[in-house]
């Protein structure tokens, strides 16, 4: 079994250590460790982090594999310290049965690069009106206990109530994309002044703060586990804080793009800034902040949302809504939260590794980086600063707002189980 010896690495960002990985577990964490016959990674200066693990990814595949695949998205998420991803269910077909999530789990097997966790769909082809089989899914060989129809909003209340019923029985979670639908129809932007400015029809903030905060209740009522997706605005962010002082069993989320970008950026009419949810106002970014310092927003997770050139590369009112994410998003939260001084790096692997293995179940990632832990592990170059270039991007897409854009924070390496799938920034 192969040996690697990580030497002087700043282990969540303390004191620099030595980390043994022995085949697939991590041996030894010490000072003046040695192997003989390992392979030596002189990690002096960097941050050594579990593997990062993310609860909203779209890989696209089945169906769309001109944006994106299993092979392609896993690849992305290696090299951006990914060792574990959850893939959503809007594929075509959709995720809704236990043969199409079973397909996307054996995908993620075969290529190796991250483990795949399918997400399956609430609703049978995310209509929003026939329960899909949850029960079906979860005892599938995908063990699917994450179920979301993202993308689309589970709009009927009773069909809500129904899933986290459902969900209850085997300790499930129902991740909501909250946007209430008809108050967002025509919507090309965040509705405010800058939308205003420009004539673009607005999507009001209470679209998705009403959704949540009847969610919350459902979930208190039922005793059910309710994650709210994508978290965008100042308002959901008081609304989740109050449902856990109560008590209710809500997790949520926030991407890196919403910690960084602003809807101001829109009056570029460039593609690349739609998104849904859309970009919200500085208010609504220094909030979220906040809330993902002081543990209201649990974690941050991508919606890595690969497009095809055709589809961004157009007129605003025509373009897809969505961004890639998985390659940059460690760098945005040491932008946006470290060098802010709002997260040290041990509290970046917990809300990018510990807290979302714990929300989606995934076995063996987020673990501490200890002796007989599974070695997932990612190495940060923390000290790196330079442009963002999608053409070196490992997804099949290049849909990213931050082409151009300097970030901070370089992934120099990724272990799955002890075996490298990045090694000095390149894919093995």
């Amino acid at each position: 079994m192969s040996k690697i010896l990580i030497r002087g690495a700043k282990v969540l960002g303390g004191a620099p250590q030595d980390v043994l990985i022995d085949g697939e577990v991590v041996a030894e964490v010490g000072e003046g460790l040695s192997a003989e016959g390992a392979e030596v990674v002189e990690a002096a200066g960097k941050v050594l982090l579990p593997g990062l693990v993310d609860l909203h990814t779209h890989l696209r595949e089945p169906g769309r594999e001109d944006s994106e695949t299993v092979l392609t998205g896993t690849r992305a998420a290696a090299s951006g310290g990914y060792t574990a991803v959850f893939a959503m269910a809007n594929t075509f077909p959709v995720a809704d049965t236990a043969g199409v999530v079973e397909q996307v789990w054996r995908l993620g097997k075969e290529h190796g690069y991250s483990d795949v966790q399918p997400i399956g769909a609430v609703t049978v082809g995310l209509e929003g009106r026939k329960l899909a089989e949850l029960g079906a899914m979860h005892e599938s060989a995908a063990g699917v206990t994450v179920f979301s129809d993202d993308g689309k909003c589970v709009d009927d209340a009773v069909i809500m109530r129904r899933a986290l019923e459902y969900v209850k029985a085997f300790g499930g979670v129902v991740a909501q994309h909250a946007q209430e639908p008809r108050l967002t129809e025509g919507a090309q932007m965040n509705e405010g002044v800058v939308s205003a400015e420009l004539g673009l029809g607005g999507w009001p903030a209470v679209a998705e703060e009403s959704v949540i905060a009847r969610d919350v209740l459902l979930a208190e009522h039922v005793g059910s586990r309710v994650h709210i997706c994508h978290l965008s605005t100042a308002g959901s962010v008081e609304i989740v804080r109050w449902a856990k002082s109560r008590g209710i069993d809500v997790t949520a989320e926030v991407t890196p793009h919403h910690l960084l970008l602003t809807d101001e950026l829109v009056r570029t009419y460039n593609p690349v800034y739609k998104v849904n949810p859309p970009l919200r106002t500085e208010r609504d970014v220094r909030a979220l902040r906040e809330a993902l310092a002081d543990g209201t927003i649990d974690i941050v997770a991508t919606d890595h949302a690969p497009h095809p050139h055709e589809d961004k590369d157009c007129e605003w009112a025509a373009a897809a809504m969505g961004m890639v994410g998985l390659e940059t998003a460690l760098s945005v939260v040491q932008e946006t939260m470290v060098d802010t001084g709002l997260l040290d790096w041990a509290a970046v692997a917990d809300r990018m590794s510990f807290a979302p293995a714990r929300i989606g179940r995934a076995a063996g990632h987020g673990r501490p980086v200890s002796a007989g832990e599974p070695a997932n592990l990612t190495l940060v170059d923390t000290e790196y600063r330079g442009q963002v270039d999608p053409a070196g991007f490992a997804s099949r897409s290049r849909n990213t707002p931050y082409e151009g854009r300097e970030l901070p924070g370089r992934v120099t390496h990724t272990w799955l189980r002890g075996k490298a799938t990045l090694v000095d920034g390149k894919l093995t």
